[in-house]
C-alpha cells in the first residue's frame, strides 16, 4: 500500500447532498455535532448519542491523561441548543465517544444508557445510580418520547483499545483505559410520529444482527472503513442500510476528532483514514439502490425524513 500524507478534501454539494433543514412543521429534528454525537429533539423530549465535545488534540491525547474540557462541553450544548436531556446513549466505551457522557448527563439531567463498560464510566463520575441504565442485546430501553432498541455489533477495525471496563473509571484516565466494551446499534423510534432511524456508530457489524429490524433513516458510521477492501465496504452496507429497509444515509464519523468544534470541521487524516475511498464504494452502492446519500452538516437542524423535490 502507497503511504499518502495529508487528508482527503471534503466532498462538495455537487458529489454529495447535505441533508435537509427542518422546518417549523418538521415533527423531529436531528442535529449532527461531530463525529458519532447526534442529537434527537422534538422540542419536548431529546436524547443524545455519545456527547463526545472536549476533542482533544492528538499529543494531548497520547501523551496525557485525559479530562473533560467542560468548557468546550458546555459551548457545544449552548450552540446545540441543548438545555436538557431524556438520556444520553453511548454507542461504545471508547474515549471519542464516552469520554464526556457522564459530564454531559449531568449537566442535562439526562440518564447514561450504554453496556456494562460505559456504565463504569457513569460510576466513576457523580451521576447517581438511578441515572445509570445498562442494556443487553436486543433490549429496548424508553427514554421520553423516544423507543431505542440496542443490537450488539462489532467494532470497526482495527480497535485500539480492545476489551472492556471492570471497575469505575474516573478522570483523569489514559486514552487506552477507555476500552470498548460492547459496540452497540442503536434504534431510534419516535413514538409519537412513528418516525425511525438506525445509529451505528462504528463500522463494522455482525452478519444479520440487523435482519429483524426496519428502519427508514441510518446514520452510518465511516470511520476507518476507507481501509477496508472493496468487497467487506459493499457487505456493511448490505449489513447496515439494505438490511433495515432504508431510504436515506447519512455519514458519520468521518470528521478530525482531534480539532475542535470551533474550527471548521476536516476529513480524518490520511494516518487513520481515507474518507474518499469510503464515499466512492457507498456512492456506488446508494445509486444502484436508489437510496439517497448524505453529509449532516455541523449543528444544523435537519430533518432527514422529509422527501426531496
Amino acid at each position: 500500500m502507497v503511504r499518502r500524507f495529508g487528508r482527503p478534501a471534503l466532498p462538495g454539494p455537487t458529489e454529495i447532498a447535505t441533508t435537509a433543514s427542518a422546518t417549523p412543521g418538521s415533527p423531529l429534528t436531528v442535529s449532527f455535532l461531530g463525529v458519532s454525537t447526534v442529537l434527537f429533539d422534538d422540542g419536548d423530549s431529546a436524547i443524545l448519542t455519545d456527547g463526545f465535545f472536549s476533542r482533544p488534540s492528538l499529543p494531548r491525547t497520547l501523551v496525557l491523561p485525559l479530562r473533560s474540557n467542560m468548557g468546550r462541553v458546555d459551548a457545544a450544548l449552548r450552540r446545540a441548543g441543548i438545555t436538557s436531556l431524556d438520556a444520553v446513549l453511548c454507542a461504545h466505551s471508547h474515549y471519542d465517544h464516552a469520554l464526556d457522557s457522564a459530564g454531559v448527563a449531568l449537566r442535562t439531567g439526562a440518564s447514561l444508557v450504554g453496556g456494562s463498560s460505559t456504565a463504569f464510566i457513569g460510576r466513576g463520575s457523580d451521576l447517581p445510580d438511578d441515572r445509570i441504565v445498562v442494556v443487553g442485546d436486543g433490549e429496548t430501553t424508553v427514554q421520553g418520547n423516544f423507543a431505542v432498541t440496542f443490537v450488539e455489533s462489532v467494532h470497526s477495525h482495527p480497535d485500539r483499545a480492545h476489551g472492556v471496563i471492570e471497575r469505575p473509571l474516573a478522570q483523569p484516565a489514559r486514552v487506552r483505559e477507555y476500552r470498548c466494551g460492547e459496540a452497540w446499534s442503536m434504534l431510534v423510534e419516535h413514538v409519537p410520529s412513528g418516525r425511525t432511524a438506525l445509529v451505528h456508530s462504528s463500522a463494522g457489524f455482525r452478519v444479520g444482527m440487523l435482519d429483524e429490524h426496519t428502519a427508514e433513516v441510518v446514520y452510518l458510521s465511516i470511520g476507518q472503513l476507507g481501509r477496508q477492501p472493496t468487497a467487506f465496504i459493499e457487505q456493511y452496507w448490505r449489513e447496515t442500510v439494505s438490511a433495515v429497509g432504508a431510504r436515506r444515509v447519512v455519514l458519520t464519523h468521518w470528521d478530525n476528532f482531534f480539532r475542535p468544534l470551533d474550527e471548521p470541521l476536516q476529513a480524518l487524516p490520511y494516518a487513520f483514514d481515507d474518507m474518499r475511498a469510503s464515499i466512492d464504494v457507498l456512492s456506488t452502492c446508494a445509486r444502484r439502490d436508489g437510496i439517497d446519500l448524505e453529509l449532516p452538516t455541523l449543528w444544523r437542524r435537519a430533518d432527514p425524513w422529509v422527501e426531496r423535490g
